[in-house]
């Protein structure tokens, strides 16, 4: 799966620890180190460096009490890069979005949906830097689930001002590139700018406030800032730039 996600664009990958109370009694366990499963990780194509692997957690909660689960102290919580709540109830989604220490919300796409999104739960989930997930792979491969993909996605949209990430399942036939899933951001309702960011800075958000969660301070981390349009003008020669106004 590595090699598919470097051959297709993607220079970061999360493992997913996925907790559904519905299966089984299930406690969070310690995330396994991505070296003790790949002794070597393969180099991103056209840099030097090898993939980033991370490590995620996934609740699907359908009750209250499953929320009590994150609310802990558990050191094992804390050992993970991204965490991630996948609310099944309209009262769920509220929890995750004003009071639970979480990274990612996760929208079920594959279905209509039994509430409808509000205002104010989702504003104040993006006040506190949390982003909302959408699955794009049954947009790409069954077309009821397409339907309900872009319905549900739209109106999302709708509210959370662009605010989303995307997620891929694990199979490699099912995995798309970050233009060809920015493209898929165009019918979700989403501008240019939006879908690229989807794919690139919203993720990278994601990964930062994780981080923040697991230091309990903050991180501060460092961008090119780009020339502006005076400062080109004055690195241009004096003789081109008369002979560009001539």
């Amino acid at each position: 799966i590595f090699t598919v996600c470097i051959s297709v664009g993607y220079s970061v990958v999360a493992l997913n620890h996925v907790i559904d109370f519905k299966e089984k009694k299930q406690e969070i366990i310690k995330p396994v180190s991505p070296s003790e499963l790949f002794p070597s990780l393969p180099i991103v194509q056209g840099t030097s460096k090898r993939i980033k692997v991370l490590t995620r957690l996934t609740l699907v909660v359908s009750d209250p009490s499953h929320c009590n689960l994150l609310r802990s102290t558990s050191a094992n919580i804390r050992l993970y890069d991204i965490i991630a709540v996948f609310p099944k109830t309209e009262k769920l989604f509220h929890i995750a979005c004003t009071t639970l220490d979480v990274d990612l919300v996760c929208i079920n796409v594959t279905e209509k949906l039994p509430f409808y999104f509000r205002r104010p739960p989702v504003n104040m989930a993006i006040d506190r830097g949390i982003y909302f997930e959408l699955l794009y792979t049954p947009a790409i491969k069954d077309s009821t689930m397409r339907r309900y993909t872009i319905s549900n996605a739209i109106s999302l949209m709708q509210i959370c001002k662009g605010k989303v990430s995307s997620q891929s399942e694990d199979k490699p036939l099912e995995l798309r590139g970050p233009y060809d899933v920015a493209n898929l951001g165009l019918l979700f309702g989403l501008s240019e700018g939006e879908a690229k960011a989807a794919v690139s800075t919203n993720c990278r958000a994601t990964m930062l406030h994780g981080e923040t969660r697991k230091s309990a301070c903050g991180v501060v981390y460092t961008v090119k800032k780009p020339r502006k349009v005076e400062e080109e003008e004055t690195a241009v020669p004096a003789c081109k730039k008369a002979k560009t106004q001539a």
